[in-house]
């Protein structure tokens, strides 16, 4: 029983585990030609391309001097600093925030994410989750014993929406599912939640008496013109949700294994217990560093978002014009193209990217049931990227299973703009 329950957390495409896919046995396929080009893994995002927020080392050298004071903080953070980050947030997110019992720093929002599912499931438990979203989400549920209930997201043919099923959504909170969890902007595919879907989601949880765990970790990182609705801020009771960030991305301060949860207290006060179990604390001298955060020089923000927008059009570009279906993230670093119809699996494929093209991706099953797609963490360097990009459409007409040519529907490759 013990040994199924660790199945269901498999971490052979995680980001830095890419030693482990193998070439395998793919047969004369690995004989093929190897493109050129300088390796890029678009797994996760290139912390030497983006630079962390400046200002961070020196916090980070402040708190290792003053030595054991900083390491063994509260379990729950340093209070000077919760009541900081309560401040920042409740501007941000448009609901208050309480840095006594409503808020946890954690090792990295995957630390948040692994204590709040912890404290809301239970074995036999339905969990409403979005199909595509981040992997942890399914992988997490299944290992506390609870029983995921997809609710899909019709993402290529969103506009200015997500795509989100509601119907499915609600039939999902009738059959007896009392927690919903999903990212805002969606991991894998950089949509945003519209005002309308918010609002419903609230509306919905509200009737139901479900409890939200909502992951907006590229929340700051949002392309101009585009809006964005907090769901804390969308007349849901405060104790029916938790909200994870972090600044581990958008910031490149992932190395420091940052997040915050904020929210319910009765469920900040069962993740806190858990975590004094698990880990103790977010490590001391690291928490430091949120000193940063919502403290960036004027124009430093801008500016990453203009680098990474810049980026992401080039790319789209590349994508597209090479036959892969692909929506236009609102917000965050991350594309999920489809692969037109290919003569290998798409494990092998992912393998052969890697060997023959020098190009590291997350397979699209990692998120559900997406044979045909993978995941691009774009947060690279510019010129790079672009390459890596035309080097996964050459893969693609590569591998191609030969027949009549494939032609993505206008909706899958419409712009939004």
């Amino acid at each position: 029983m013990i040994i199924d329950r660790f199945v269901a957390l498999a971490t052979a495409h995680a980001p830095g585990q890419e030693v482990r896919q193998a070439a395998g046995d793919v047969g004369n396929l690995m004989r093929g030609r190897k493109l050129s080009g300088r390796p890029v893994d678009f797994s996760h995002g290139d912390v030497d391309a983006f630079l962390p927020t400046p200002g961070a080392s020196d916090h980070f050298l402040e708190a290792l001097a003053a030595g054991g004071r900083q390491a063994y903080t509260e379990y729950r953070g340093t209070a000077d600093i919760r009541a900081g980050l309560s401040e920042a947030l409740a501007t941000f997110t448009g609901a208050p925030v309480s840095a006594d019992d409503g808020t946890i720093v954690t090792p990295g929002t995957q630390g948040a994410l692994f204590l709040a599912v912890a404290s809301l499931v239970s074995p036999g438990d339905q969990v409403a989750i979005v199909q595509p979203d981040y992997f942890a989400n399914r992988k997490l549920v299944e290992f506390f014993g609870g029983r995921p209930v997809p609710v899909t997201m019709d993402y290529l043919c969103g506009s200015d929406e997500a795509g989100l099923n509601l119907v499915q959504l609600q039939a999902a909170f009738e059959a007896g599912a009392r927690v919903f969890l999903f990212s805002n902007p969606n991991n894998p595919t950089g949509a945003v939640y519209s005002k309308r879907e918010i609002v419903e989601i609230a509306r919905l949880a509200a009737a139901f008496g479900v409890t939200i765990i909502a992951d907006q970790l590229y929340a700051r990182l949002l392309y101009p013109n585009e809006a964005y609705a907090h769901i804390r801020a969308a007349g849901l009771p405060a104790e029916r949700i938790i909200t994870i960030m972090g600044p581990s991305k958008t910031e490149s301060l992932s190395g420091y294994r940052l997040g915050i949860a904020f929210g319910a207290p009765a469920v900040i006060e069962r993740m806190e217990k858990l975590q004094a179990i698990v880990s103790l604390r977010a490590a001391g001298y690291n928490q430091a560093v949120l000193r940063t955060w919502f403290r960036e020089p004027a124009g430093w923000l801008e500016e990453r978002i203009l680098k990474h927008q810049a980026i992401r059009n080039d790319l789209l570009g590349v994508l597209r014009d090479g036959g892969l279906a692909t929506r236009e993230p609102q917000a965050g670093s991350y594309l999920f193209p489809t692969l037109p119809p290919l003569a290998v699996e798409l494990a092998d494929f992912v393998r052969l990217l890697r060997h023959q093209a020098g190009v590291i991706v997350t397979p699209g099953t990692e998120f559900g049931p997406y044979p045909n797609s993978i995941r691009l963490n774009f947060s690279q360097d510019h010129t790079e990227a672009v390459a890596a990009g035309q080097r996964i459409v050459e893969m693609a007409r590569r591998y191609r299973r030969r027949g009549p040519p494939h032609a993505p529907s206008n909706c899958n490759l419409a712009s939004r703009a």
